[in-house]
Parts: structure tokens; C-alpha cells; sequence
């Protein structure tokens, strides 16, 4: 008896396996590293509470609602991304929301920071100052027409800068030029709307303010 008890566990164990790995897998929204209000005055409470906890909660729930009816999904969001002509619109749209805000999150600090070590060398030698990096950074997310991305990106160890429309980014095979992500600034409206209504070019201004360059600095090197 303790034998055939064994065996039917076993049987259900391979069952309940094999059931599992044909699921989808489920994206979370990750906690968000600092409170809604530590950007401040950069970025306003109010602004942060309603882009996180509506905005960035809605493209992951309509994400993995997405995925559900589709099989043979990767457990890993990049590798949707890298492979992203191969899924229907709505997983462009809401893996790419999900992706972005994530790195956007996490690539800002109410501390901030100073830029240093191989990324400034990079940025001194692709850009030829900081300032111009700057500039061109600026340029790409005040020029980006309607709601999108402007982004720092890598190419084995080459920086450029470039941006994307709508939740689209560089890592996705549908990109012009497909890159590692460092660096993004969110420009739809509601990312800054409520305290810089149409001033963009003064939203991207503050956005230096709270750029986490150590964050930014390991991307980079992780790319090399």
C-alpha cells in the first residue's frame, strides 16, 4: 500500500509539473524602492502614487491577461521583448509598459547621485562631454512626437542615445537599433503632467536631479 502511495504521488507530482510548465508565466509589479513623495520636488507624491499604482499596475495586469491564451512563453520578460514581432499587439504594448516603468523605477534615487567611473569614460569618449550627452539626451525625449521613451543605450560597450513611441524600447526586435538598456525617461503626459502640465522641456530638466547614476553605472558595465 505504501508502495502504489508513493507511485500515485509521484504520478501527481509529474502531472501537477507537467501542468505547470505549459502556464504562462506571471509578471509582478515589484515594490516600489522609495515612497511616492521621496522625489519630491522633482517628481510630486501625487504624480507617483497615480503612474505606480495605476498606470504601471495596469499594463501588468493586462500583460499577463495577455499571455494567458498563448503557450511556450518564456519565464523571462527580456526574452519576450527580444522576440517581441512574435506575440500579438497587446503583449507589445503591455510588456513593453510593464518593462519600461520597471527600469524607470529603478533608475531613480531621492538621493541622486554623481556619474563616475566606466560610464563617465564612455560617455566622455562616445559623446565627447557630459554636457553633450546631455544635450542629446534632452533632444530625444523633448522631440519624441506624442507619448513615448527617450533612452541611454549600449552596444557592447558603445553608448547612444535614441528614443521609442508609445511602450516600445530598444531591446525589442522591432527597434530600429537593438540595444542594452541603461538609462529612460518616461515622456507620456501623465509621468508629468500634473505638476509641469505642457512644460516637458523643465520635466526632463529635473529628471537629473534624481537620475540613481550607480544603478545606471552597473547596467553598463553589465553590458560590456
Amino acid at each position: 500500500m505504501k508502495t502504489r502511495n508513493n507511485i500515485i504521488s509521484s504520478c501527481a507530482l509529474i502531472c501537477f509539473s507537467l501542468t505547470v510548465s505549459g502556464n504562462p508565466p506571471v509578471f509582478k509589479q515589484q515594490p516600489l524602492p522609495y515612497a511616492y513623495s521621496a522625489l519630491e520636488p522633482h517628481i510630486d507624491a501625487l504624480t507617483m502614487e497615480i503612474h505606480y499604482s495605476r498606470h504601471h499596475a495596469a499594463y501588468t495586469k493586462n500583460l499577463n491577461d495577455a499571455l494567458q491564451s498563448l503557450s511556450d512563453v518564456p519565464a523571462n520578460i527580456e526574452d519576450i521583448l527580444r522576440n517581441i514581432s512574435k506575440y500579438p499587439v497587446a503583449v507589445r504594448n503591455n510588456g513593453g509598459g510593464y518593462y519600461n516603468h520597471k527600469l524607470f523605477w529603478e533608475i531613480m534615487s531621492p538621493a541622486g547621485g554623481n556619474i563616475s567611473g566606466k560610464l563617465a569614460e564612455a560617455i566622455r569618449r562616445d559623446f565627447g562631454s557630459f554636457d553633450a550627452f546631455k544635450e542629446a539626451f534632452e533632444k530625444a525625449a523633448s522631440t519624441r512626437f506624442g507619448s513615448g521613451w527617450a533612452w541611454l543605450v549600449s552596444d557592447k560597450g558603445k553608448l547612444t542615445v535614441t528614443s521609442t513611441p508609445n511602450q516600445d524600447n530598444p531591446l525589442m526586435d522591432i527597434a530600429e537599433a537593438k540595444r542594452t538598456l541603461l538609462l529612460c525617461i518616461d515622456v507620456w503626459e501623465h509621468a508629468y503632467y500634473l505638476k509641469y502640465q505642457n512644460k516637458r522641456p523643465d520635466y526632463i530638466q529635473a529628471f537629473w536631479n534624481i537620475v540613481n547614476w550607480r544603478r545606471v553605472s552597473s547596467l553598463y558595465e553589465n553590458s560590456l
